[in-house]
């Protein structure tokens, strides 16, 4: 059963705990609201500012979990302050460990101070969670997917466009690369897990993947540099950064170029198309439904 007053209580104060800086946004000069103000939570929660300010003031329907799985991200809540939300609006909390999409808040920080860097937060399947814009300009919107297409390394062998981004001298390699990688999860979570299903799939669906399946490679891994070939401006060559989250099987992925290269320049075009493109984009509460946390 939701606990309404308990419920706003926890969401007035993790809001008020909360500055502009945590979440990544700008303070400005006439701010005077104590923590962050309920339009803003409700933007980073996707969710339009009526709703989140009902929660508040302990009115309004019972919260999906869903909708309190956004709110809990939004809020920059730990596992524990994410379980008691949820406990508060009366659901089970959601698992932890490998299959949690809940980003730790201090992954979350650091990913906020990368808003001119193409940087992606992705699951151990390779599923994006959260990408700055110019990561959406070097690779578009890769949180768009639904169901088994989430996994880069699924899309890789199922949807041929997805090679299209890469240079064609290492799809060969990227190819044993995504296989050997699956193996190796699938051993870690064992039978029944969502690498032995997305690997039951892609048995299905794919020549190639069973080939290389079957060479039953490991430890397969590219070159430090990756190469693309943007649709835009050609070809970059950029470094790949990686901090791993080891509790919740998160890795945030940071690509930089050399500088003063041709590379270095690209990627400072890319950095001023993903602020064009995230100008011109609606606010993330205007007009959103309450009920689908987008």
């Amino acid at each position: 059963m939701i606990d309404r007053a308990g419920l706003a209580e926890f969401l007035r104060r993790r809001r008020e705990a909360l500055q502009p800086e945590d979440v990544g946004l700008p303070r400005g000069p006439r701010r005077r609201t104590a923590g962050l103000r309920r339009e803003e939570v409700a933007a980073l929660c996707h969710m339009s500012t009526d709703y989140y300010s009902r929660l508040e003031r302990e009115r309004g329907p019972q919260p999906s979990e869903q909708m309190v799985a956004s709110i809990a991200q939004g809020l920059h809540l730990t596992l524990d302050e994410r379980d008691h939300l949820h406990r508060l609006a009366g659901h089970q909390p959601p698992p932890r460990g490998a299959s949690s999409e809940h980003i730790s808040p201090g992954l979350l920080r650091i990913f906020d101070r990368l808003a001119d860097t193409p940087a992606e937060i992705v699951t151990e399947l390779g599923e994006t969670l959260r990408q700055t814009p110019p990561g959406v300009a070097l690779v578009g919107d890769a949180t768009r997917y639904t169901g088994p297409a989430r996994s880069r390394g699924y899309r890789w062998f199922a949807d041929p466009a997805a090679r299209e981004l890469y240079v064609p001298e290492d799809r060969a390699l990227m190819s044993r690369m995504y296989a050997a990688g699956l193996r190796q999860l699938l051993a870690v979570r064992g039978p029944g897990s969502r690498a032995a299903h997305l690997a039951e799939l892609l048995l299905e669906r794919s020549e190639e993947f069973r080939t290389l399946w079957a060479a039953h490679e490991v430890g397969v891994h590219r070159d430090e540099v990756k190469r693309y070939l943007h649709p835009e401006v050609g070809r970059l060559d950029l470094e790949c950064q990686t901090l791993v989250d080891p509790h919740q099987a998160h890795r945030l992925l940071v690509y930089t170029a050399v500088p003063g290269s041709e590379s270095y320049e690209k990627l400072r075009m890319l950095t001023v198309i993903g602020a064009q493109s995230l100008a011109l984009s609606p606010p993330g509460a205007a007009g959103a439904d309450p009920g689908d946390p987008r």
